[in-house]
């Protein structure tokens, strides 16, 4: 079943049925003020932190799942009837009728667009953030389709958090609920709340029209016993002029609208931090007064000129790289909802959705590290920013920080976790993001740049990595296995201080291969050489983890094996048996046949599961906290998306282009577009997790946006599938094809350089490359013992075409 559309052009994804089988989200603004809003015009907005920023009131999985929210209701004064300009929350029927409600909602990048049609009144209800702004926009146009004059009246609604924390708004009611205090004077409510938290003050305004009526208490907006449904100051077309001391907020501004046959009015909410009427400063910088902001902004003409400000932003954003493939599925997503999926997770780690509450309101050190590798060539100066805040997350003996709170984090003072509260792979990911960093912009001057350690000392970037691989080769099992710890990647396996992580061990083995190559290419020799043999002393202890067909998962701590033929549960697991392949540090025979077990045994139509069987009993001596999850569910056998994403990479290194591509749809957002009714979530973004074989709901997806899922899928479909990616000399180009593909086009941006590579695929192979023309000049490709064909960077100028052979 189909309830919308992709609109590439207009870079929207178009909802044309708003009674979606899940809530249906959009973020707006950036990391100073953001929002989500959904196709049923419910979130809520924040300012700096999801957790202790929140502007709105949210209530987590709540019924239905997104509520409250931004909601602009209007009113037939003449026979009293009334609905909302999104469908939710008044809910009319849904029709093509003249008495049913016609709704299509066009989420774009940064915005999202309501029209709705009942009872010949038409609205568009716009909300976005302005770029670089503390305030949102609610832009209404109203216009009047009937032959008859019609007397409209519109209220807007939004609860308003009493306090910044999320929980203490939420959850200490004795507290909360009497600390605000809401006004009203010209047009405008002024909410504050008497806390010591400095950012204390709200307010809501409306241009276009005059206030009628007003509300800022919400139980008197709301009505006893009533829901945002059926508000009785809607009903009864007026509100009660109720001003807020204690209990909860609100924002309801009521205008009447008297409209001709034909005649368009257009009002305009706005929502901001500060003061009406006052300079306000939130311990960094200073915010104008709100009426300024809007005498300046509250015009219909700013109102489109910054959606067009924001609209060329995110044109800007995605500029660096766009495809034209022979799927167009995979144009949809890697043009626009992909990328723009990336950056969300760079700006908002985990911290805030419609199911990260705020609870990890920071920025989670495994997350981080590989939420940038999708980025760097869009952002680079960005990246390097966080890149430089998450290494100083790095203690130093080498092992990391699990969170990084940007806002009060203290290089140099921070406490060092205990060993067993230290997750093993967490700094090991640091060789991967900075060698990336490195290869992309060229900047190797980078790894001089010396860091404080979250604790005490400080270091070169390269000595960080250094040091975090060393953390692991400090904290060795009695087989020679990097310790679990706390956690390797999958948090719900703790194998503690005397069992052993098999994956973690393929992940600084990894590590080590890209600190070697980064050193010999950089002249740092003796790193090198450290680097390399320890790698060959590893060697065995690799080769002893194989267990006839794959590789096991790790060792607890009383001997026993995870990830074992021999076991009834949870013989196979993806993650290291994936990571023999990227690491490059096994056979490559080894390395296919890791993966043709992990097809053979876990590969299913939506996706692949993590392990299989999955588990129903505890393991001696590891802590299996997956067992709270029913089988089929997360990582007890379900399908992790963020682990489906490495399968690409493995695939296109091993040059399987057919089975990378089919790992790849089976996934693929936007293939669920016409089955969401399995899909559930959005077709448009990546979900953490799909549910597995083994259970009920196999291929319901759960968990959308903020996910490890979009940066990693986003390398493997554009660096191992489409197969261009850095590296120090130049661009290598090394696709690894379905072999019915006859080419494709990327338009990259390389170093400040924007070149547009053709590929032709005549031959119908998955991999390999024959030849390679920059603006009609053949680049000489002997001595590139690679696969694929490095383009020097020296051969490569802005507006340079490559066309590309393969063979």
């Amino acid at each position: 079943m189909q309830y919308g559309h992709f609109d590439d052009a207009a870079r929207e994804y178009v909802i044309t049925r708003p009674d979606t089988p899940r809530s249906w989200s959009n973020y707006l603004g950036s990391r100073l003020y953001g929002g989500i809003i959904t196709q049923g015009a419910g979130g809520y907005s924040f300012y700096k932190s999801g957790g202790t920023g929140r502007v709105l009131r949210f209530r987590f999985n709540g019924v239905p799942q997104d509520e409250p929210g931004r909601f602009i209701y209007l009113r037939d004064d003449a026979d009293g009837d009334y609905w909302s300009a999104s469908w939710q929350p008044v809910g009319k029927p849904l029709g093509d009728g003249k008495s049913e409600y016609k709704s299509t909602v066009r989420h774009g990048l940064g915005y999202s667009i309501f029209d709705a049609e009942y009872r010949g009144i038409k609205t568009e209800t716009t909300y976005f953030i302005p770029k670089d702004q503390a305030f949102e926009y609610w832009s209404v146009k109203v216009t009047n389709t009937s032959d008859a004059p019609r007397t409209i009246s519109a209220f807007s609604y939004a609860e308003l958090a009493n306090e910044w924390n999320y929980r203490q708004d939420l959850e200490n009611l004795q507290y909360s609920q009497y600390v605000v205090v809401a006004t009203y004077s010209d047009n405008m409510i002024h909410r504050k709340n008497s806390t010591r938290d400095a950012f204390k003050e709200l307010w809501f305004g409306l241009a276009g029209a005059p206030v009628t009526s007003f509300d800022t208490e919400r139980d008197a907006f709301l009505g006893p016993y009533r829901t945002q449904k059926d508000p009785i100051a809607v009903e009864r077309g007026e509100c009660a002029g109720t001003e807020t001391v204690g209990d909860n907020a609100c924002a309801s501004l009521h205008t009447r609208l008297e409209l001709a046959p034909g005649e368009t009015r257009q009002i305009i909410y706005m929502l901001g931090i500060g003061s009406p009427d006052a300079v306000w400063n939130d311990g960094e910088q200073d915010l104008r007064p709100g009426r300024e902001i809007m005498a300046e902004f509250g015009t219909p003409e700013r109102v489109d000129a910054e959606l067009e400000a924001i609209r060329n932003e995110w044109r800007d954003f995605l500029a660096p790289l766009q495809v034209a493939t022979p799927d167009n599925e995979m144009n949809s997503m890697i043009n626009v909802w992909h990328a723009y999926q990336t950056h969300m997770t760079f700006n908002w780690s985990r911290g805030v959705s419609l199911i990260e509450a705020g609870d990890r309101d920071g920025l989670g050190y495994r997350d981080t590290v590989q939420d940038m590798l999708s980025v760097i060539h869009a952002i680079p100066e960005a990246v390097r920013e966080r890149l430089d805040m998450i290494l100083t997350g790095q203690t130093q003996e080498g092992g990391a920080m699990p969170l990084v709170k940007p806002l009060t984090h203290r290089p140099g003072h921070e406490e060092t976790p205990t060993l067993e509260k230290y997750r093993s792979d967490d700094p090991l990911w640091l060789p991967i993001t900075v060698a990336n960093f490195v290869y992309e912009t060229g900047d190797v001057n980078y790894l001089d740049t010396v860091l404080p350690y979250a604790d005490h000392g400080e270091a070169t970037v390269f000595e960080h990595l250094r040091q975090a691989i060393q953390f692991s080769l400090n904290h060795l099992g009695d087989n020679g296995l990097v310790q679990g710890l706390q956690a390797d990647w999958n948090d719900c396996i703790q194998f503690g201080t005397t069992g052993e992580s098999m994956f973690s061990t393929f992940l600084m083995a990894n590590g080590l291969r890209v600190v070697a190559e980064l050193a010999e290419q950089t002249g740092r020799d003796a790193d090198a050489a450290w680097a390399r043999e320890q790698l060959e002393a590893l060697q065995p202890v690799l080769e002893g983890a194989w267990d006839g067909e794959w590789y096991i998962r790790g060792i607890s701590a009383t001997g026993a094996k995870l990830g074992s033929d021999a076991l009834d549960e949870g013989k196979i697991y993806l993650e290291p048996n994936v990571w023999s392949a990227i690491s490059g540090t096994v056979p490559v025979e080894r390395a296919i046949g890791a993966m043709d077990s992990v097809h053979k045994h876990l590969s299913t139509e939506h996706g692949v599961a993590l392990c299989h069987p999955p588990h129903t009993k505890e393991v001696p001596g590891v802590g299996l906290s997956l067992l709270v999850f029913p089988v089929g569910h997360k990582e007890n056998g379900g399908i992790f998306c963020h682990a489906n994403s490495w399968t690409l990479v493995a695939e296109g290194i091993l040059g399987r282009g057919d089975r990378a591509y089919e790992y790849y749809r089976a996934y693929l957002p936007a293939r669920y577009n016409d089955q969401a009714e399995i899909h559930q979530v959005e077709p448009y973004v990546y979900a953490q997790f799909t549910h597995g074989p083994t259970s009920p709901r196999f291929g319901q997806a759960r968990n959308p946006w903020l996910t490890g899922t979009a940066s990693w899928s986003y390398v493997g479909v554009t660096q191992y599938i489409l197969g261009v990616r850095p590296e120090l000399e130049g661009l290598r180009i090394d696709p690894c094809l379905p072999e019915s593909w006859n080419g494709f086009q990327i338009t990259r941006r390389f170093r400040g350089m924007n070149v547009t590579i053709n590929v032709v695929n005549e031959a119908g192979v998955a991999t390999g490359v024959k030849t390679v023309r920059v603006d009609g000049v053949e680049v000489d490709l002997a001595g590139d013992s690679k696969r694929g064909a490095l383009v020097p960077v020296g051969e490569l100028k802005d507006g340079a075409v490559l066309e590309v052979v393969m063979g």
